[in-house]
């Protein structure tokens, strides 16, 4: 901005060595002030204030002395500079002040105000109940208060029952800011109070918000109402902006001019002490959020439609009046659909379309039919569905037959014989010509009953005449169609000759909701003309209605060739329903009644048929005859290249089903449809194509001169080894990437007798750039390959030189011999071996020679493959001739067989080991290689944290030292989520545990990692509702408490929370006979167990629950009871049933355990999982791999027993969803007989066990009736 300031005020500061004062550089510094106090565009003068400054220093100035000129050229200056035309600068001598402004409407008196406001504003009603209100000058809120019950009263009640309303601002200049809101709100609904603009003040640097008003005097304009603004050129300022609010926020529609681009507020302001004065925007629209930056300030308010000022009232009326028609017409349409729409599938979603578009936009009749036929034809894919403007002459009243036929009144059917003949000479034309071939043309279709009339004299002078010729030409050029019921008929005489009744087309009407099938008749006087001999129809642009049907028929069923140009696309298929009717004529819908089914079930939507040759009609008889010559060496030509695949094609396992269905295509007529060479090659090669499965088939035209049969490509010459060293550097790319990762590529692939010819050179150039490093990428993904016998040189460069590796095999047809292809013994330069990692990128482009040293190194699995999938060409083609004729054939004649099943290859091409675009190919095997490139220290890695922290000491040794010895099975893992796979089931299978595992985490996916991320402790309240969701509770019949949790928290978690614990479960079931119900208790920490064993036992010296040996510290804990608990205990007179099954796992195993083995608690159920106790999770080094280690077991036992990997046996054995109920009995039983017998008290101790003696000692078990389960 400063650069474009600087140079404006090179040329503004004009004479200022001038005479007056007049012209001192003061006056351009005066109005930089003006523009920097009062602009409203504050952000385009920045910069301005130093380039003047710049400028004044220069001495660039310019001799100016007439100062109107030096205002013209500061004017220019700042409306070019700033690209704003409402600067205007002016000389105005011997004015004292600024110009006078009239008074304010709130300095006149009340009815000064009255006279001006019926002068500004006019209103009445239009015809059609359409509202008009003219408002030329937009008064402000001051005096809309003062007047407002006025203007409701005599001007806005009036309106407010009209239908539609245009507000009509062509000839407003002037208003106030504050009255936009006033206008606005009784157009706006009222339901929300709406930002409607944000008004910015520069000389006072404020911001206001204009806002519909919540209230108003009256009534506001109903929302379902179309309002239309009427603008001129002149309209301008506030009309401006009520108009673009009103176009953007309500959906009005404005008519009329563009409007001026004025501003908000204008002012004319003195320069300095001069008699210039500066004219200056001091307001601007801001607009509300979300309508983005568009403004109509400087550009003006673009009309919906445009039209000059003069006509914009007729026009905005001619909308209104059509809008107001538009509920008739979409029920009109909704009818139509529903009555007589023969795609009767479509017509609910057609419906719910109408119902649910959007009409707002629609302003001329145009675009009602325009947004119509959109939605129709995109629901129901049906060209013959259309909206359409008829002229007043088409018109109708009622739903009728579609487009009248052009045709001609039928002649009536004279009587006399004689008559009759003269008039089937008259209709039909016939001859034959030369080449024995017969011509027929007529040029209409009559009703069956004349043909039937009429038969005899047809039959003798038209058909028989016709029956012995080779080939027929039927010519329908002319033919403009007429009634269809005579179509089965003619079609029936071209059916085969053996062939029973053909099902020729269906219909479906759904005027009657009547399908109907139509065969073809078996018994036909005069006999058919059959389906061997050729039948050729001329169709033209004239061809319509039944004509077309035939045609389309004969083209459908195989049975004729059709030259010409494309027909019609007329049929009586459709009715014509009127919408609107309209001045000068009306919107009608033309509605399909009939579906028209060919043979294959296709249904057909009466576009125009196009014909297999398309020429014009005038040509299309000459065309039509060099077809036919054409189709008279159909059958030499497809039964040729039957017989060329016969000899030469490679895979003789599918040629014989080939030329069978070649030959039966041929019987059928289906290459009919191929008018020359071309076609036929095209149709031939998908033929091909389809019925073997092998893209590599092509027929194709060679018109040139033609390529002999499989003649060998002449020796490559072969350059000396000084000429190699510049086509080496093209055509090789050679770099070592990070990690020591070499890549090779190479777009082409050369001939074994060049590269030998070349190897010293190449290994020199080339090779011992990569042969040293640690892996390799070969890069094929632009090479297309072509053939090359240098494969197998390339491949041996990846083995050892012996033994020799078998690669391939290769069949070929010629010799019917197969040849197996081996590694060679002696190469040029170093071997890369074996052992080294390679990959290799192919793309779509990969082919021939490039896909076999793919296919070769990915069979063998000396190779990844990555990218995409190949080309799938041949390796070797040969190119054939189809007899003498311009058509050539190209066949694979080699087929490759893998070394490794003897299976041929697949005929599509290499799939990828991983199948990523080609773009990423290159950085996926750079992920791969450096993958690999750890699994050394991966694997040393984890037997270590193995051998450190397993459970069982020296399993974890022997299973690390096992590890080592696998590391050759990771030699082709290409994912860290397929190397924690495969290390997880080695881990596995040499530990036997199931609970060692191994995992892939994305970075995005490590906040629940356990054991390495800690879980965020919620807030008391969160848990409270934590805690009635996680514990169940229940006192079930007999006061027997039921607890159900199904997992362990941890202990610090649970002692900050243990007053919640005691409030919402313990206190409910404390004074219970209990159940605890661990059936879906998946475990947790173990940290809680001796705590929540505590409640069951007495309380007194701490009891020895358990003793858990920790591998990381090679260490021994004891689990004791606590002898401090919030809440009361349980105690150990109360008997405890603890409820299992197979889910039960970890801690609660732990638990259960416990429990049972003290003789505190009766198990029923399951047998639990076998789990473990609480794992650790370890990161492996710099990977996205985490290991979960068994890390602590259970040696409380004093015959070394324990519950981990075989599971806790219950007491009584269940099924689990019995086990409850079982509970329930138990304790049941045991209540009932203390009940009856008070000696029987202690069944209680008998169930839950004595107590243990204090020390740590368990005590004996229980040897009551319980203990074993209910008497």
């Amino acid at each position: 901005m400063m650069r474009e300031w600087a140079l404006l005020m090179s040329t503004l500061l004009c004479g200022l060595a001038g005479p007056t004062y007049l012209f001192q550089p003061r006056l351009v510094l005066d109005m930089a002030k003006v523009l920097l106090d009062n602009y409203s565009f504050p952000e385009n003068l920045m910069g301005m204030q130093e380039a003047i400054e710049q400028a004044i220093k220069s001495r660039e100035i310019l001799t100016i002395s007439d100062p109107q000129t030096l205002a013209y050229v500061l004017t220019a200056g700042v409306q070019s500079s700033l690209n704003d035309p409402r600067l205007v600068i002016s000389y105005e001598p011997g004015t004292l002040t600024a110009p006078w402004k009239a008074p304010e409407l709130t300095d006149l008196t009340q009815e000064e105000l009255f006279a001006q406001l019926q002068k500004g504003i006019h209103h009445e009603v239009l015809e059609g109940n359409v509202g008009y209100l003219r408002v030329d000058n937009i008064p402000g809120q001051e005096v809309l208060s003062e007047l407002g019950d006025f203007l409701v009263a005599h001007i806005w009640q009036k309106l407010m029952g009209t239908s539609a309303l245009v507000l009509d601002l062509r000839h407003c200049t002037t208003g106030h800011v504050s009255g936009i809101p006033y206008v606005i709100s009784y157009l706006h609904p009222g339901n929300t109070v709406l930002h409607v603009d944000t008004i910015y003040n520069r000389p006072s640097n404020t911001t206001t918000e204009l806002w519909t008003l919540p209230q108003v005097l009256g009534e506001r304009y109903g929302p379902d109402k179309d309002v239309a603004v009427l603008t001129s050129s002149r309209t301008s300022g506030v009309a401006e902006d009520i108009a673009y609010i009103l176009k953007q926020m309500r959906g009005a529609i404005v008519v009329g001019e563009r409007t001026v681009g004025g501003a908000l507020g204008l002012q004319k302001l003195r320069i300095g002490q001069s008699d210039f004065f500066l004219t200056v925007p001091v307001s601007r629209s801001l607009g509300p959020p979300g309508w983005g930056d568009q403004t109509w300030e400087g550009s003006g308010v673009l009309p919906c439609v445009g039209t000059t000022a003069e006509q914009a009232l007729e026009q905005a009326l001619a909308i209104l009046a059509l809008r107001r028609a538009l509920p008739g017409v979409i029920r009109c349409l909704q009818e139509a659909l529903q009555d007589y729409y023969t795609q009767v599938d479509c017509v609910p979603a057609l419906l719910h379309h109408l119902e649910s578009m959007d009409l707002s936009s629609v302003v001329s009749e145009e675009n009602l039919v325009t947004k119509l036929n959109a939605g129709l034809q995109a629901v129901s894919e049906d060209p013959r569905l259309v909206v359409r403007t008829v002229k007043s002459k088409e018109t109708s009243s009622g739903p009728e037959a579609g487009t009248k036929d052009p045709l001609e009144e039928a002649p009536a059917v004279p009587k006399d014989e004689n008559a009759q003949r003269a008039l089937v000479d008259s209709v039909f034309q016939v001859s034959v010509l030369p080449g024995n071939v017969g011509y027929l043309r007529f040029d209409r279709f009559v009703d069956a009953s004349v043909l039937r009339t009429l038969a005899p004299y047809i039959l003798n002078q038209v058909w028989e005449p016709l029956q012995d010729t080779e080939h027929l030409i039927m010519d329908l050029r002319q033919n403009a169609g007429g009634p269809s019921d005579a179509v089965p008929l003619l079609l029936s005489y071209f059916q085969g000759p053996d062939a029973g009744p053909v099902l020729l087309f269906t219909t479906y009407d759904r005027r009657s909701n009547v399908t109907r099938e139509y065969f073809s008749r078996s018994e036909l006087p005069g006999g058919c003309y059959g389906t061997q001999r050729g039948v050729y129809l001329l169709v033209s642009h004239r061809t319509a209605t039944a004509a077309e049907e035939l045609a389309f028929l004969m083209q459908s069923l195989g049975w004729a060739t059709l030259v010409g140009e494309i027909t019609a696309g007329r049929l009586l298929h459709t009715l014509t329903v009127p919408l609107l009717e309209m001045p000068g004529g009306s919107l009608a819908l033309t509605v399909p009644v009939l579906t028209f089914i060919d043979n294959h079930g296709e249904g057909w939507l009466g576009g125009g048929v196009v014909p297999d040759a398309i020429v014009l009609a005038e040509e299309a008889l000459d065309r039509a005859q060099e077809v036919l010559e054409f189709h008279r060496s159909l059958g030499a030509l497809v039964e040729g290249t039957g017989h060329l695949l016969d000899a030469h094609y490679a895979r003789p396992e599918v040629v014989g089903q080939t030329r069978g269905l070649l030959r039966a295509k041929l019987d059928q007529g289906a290459y009919r449809t191929a008018v020359d060479l071309e076609s036929l090659a095209s149709q031939l090669t998908a033929d091909l194509q389809e019925m073997s499965g092998d893209h590599r088939l092509l027929v194709f035209h060679s018109p040139g001169e033609l390529v002999a049969e499989e003649l060998p490509p002449p020796p490559p010459a072969v350059p000396s080894p000084e000429d190699i060293s510049y086509p080496t550097e093209a055509l090789f790319k050679t770099e070592v990437l990070p990690g020591r990762l070499g890549y090779l590529r190479f777009d082409a692939m050369a001939e074994l007798q060049t590269v030998r010819a070349l190897g010293p050179q190449l290994a020199r150039l080339v090779w011992e750039r990569l042969v040293d490093t640690a892996a390799l990428v070969v890069d094929l993904r632009y090479n297309p390959g072509s053939y090359s016998s240098a494969v197998p040189l390339l491949c041996s460069y990846f083995f050892e030189a012996e033994p020799r590796q078998h690669l391939y095999s290769i069949f070929d047809r010629a010799t019917s011999r197969v040849t197996e292809v081996w590694t060679l013994s002696q190469v040029a330069g170093q071997r890369y071996g074996p052992h080294k990692d390679l990959y290799i990128l192919t793309s779509h482009t990969s082919g021939s020679a490039a896909e076999a040293f793919a296919h070769t190194m990915q069979d063998l699995q000396r190779a990844t493959v990555i990218g995409e999938p190949t080309a799938g060409r041949a390796l070797s083609v040969g190119i054939y001739q189809v007899g003498s004729s311009p058509l050539c054939a190209s066949i694979p004649t080699q087929m490759a067989l893998s070394a490794s099943t003897g299976e041929a290859w697949d005929l599509a091409g290499v799939e990828p080991d991983i199948t990523v675009p080609m773009s990423e190919a290159l950085s996926t095997a750079q992920d791969i290689a450096a993958l690999r490139a750890k699994v050394p220290t991966v694997l040393q890695t984890t037997g270590k944290l193995v051998a450190d922290n397993y459970a069982s000491p020296e399993l974890g040794a022997k299973m690390a030292a096992k590890l080592s010895r696998l590391q050759s099975r990771y030699s082709r893992v290409t994912s860290e989520g397929a190397l924690a796979e495969m290390l997880g089931a080695d881990l596995q299978l040499l530990s036997g545990d199931p609970h060692l595992k191994t995992a892939h985490i994305p970075e995005d996916a490590k906040d629940r990692i356990p054991g390495i991320v800690p879980m965020q402790i919620p807030s008391p309240e969160v848990f409270e509702d934590l805690i009635k969701f996680s514990f169940h509770t229940n006192v079930l019949e007999d006061n027997i408490g039921y607890l159900r949790f199904d997992m362990f928290g941890d202990c610090e978690l649970l002692t900050q929370v243990s007053e919640l614990l005691v409030e919402h479960v313990w206190k409910k079931i404390h004074g219970c006979r209990g159940a605890v119900h661990g059936q879906f208790n998946l475990g947790g920490p173990t940290s809680s167990i001796s705590a929540l064993c505590s409640y069951f036992f007495d309380e007194g010296p701490p009891i020895l629950l358990d003793k858990i040996y920790s591998r990381p510290s090679d260490s021994v804990s004891e689990l004791w009871t606590h002898t401090q608990l919030a809440g009361e205990r349980y105690g150990s007179k109360k008997g405890v049933v603890i409820l299992t099954s197979g889910l039960t796992a970890g801690a609660a195993e732990e638990f259960t355990s416990i429990m049972k083995k003290l003789g505190r608690a009766h198990v029923i159920g399951e047998v639990t999982s076998g789990g473990c106790h609480p794992p650790q999770t370890y990161h492996v080094d710099d990977t996205h791999l985490y290991i979960t280690i068994p890390t602590a077991h259970s040696v409380g036992a004093a015959d070394g027993s324990s519950w981990e990997g075989v599971g806790v046996v219950p007491n009584v054995a269940v099924p689990a969803e019995a086990a409850l109920s079982r509970a329930k009995e138990m304790l049941q039983h045991t209540l009932s007989r203390a009940r009856r017998s008070p000696s029987l008290q202690g069944c209680w101790e008998g169930l839950c066990g004595h107590s243990p003696t204090v020390g740590g000692t368990s005590g004996a078990h229980a040897t009551g009736p319980l203990a074993h389960g209910p008497a």
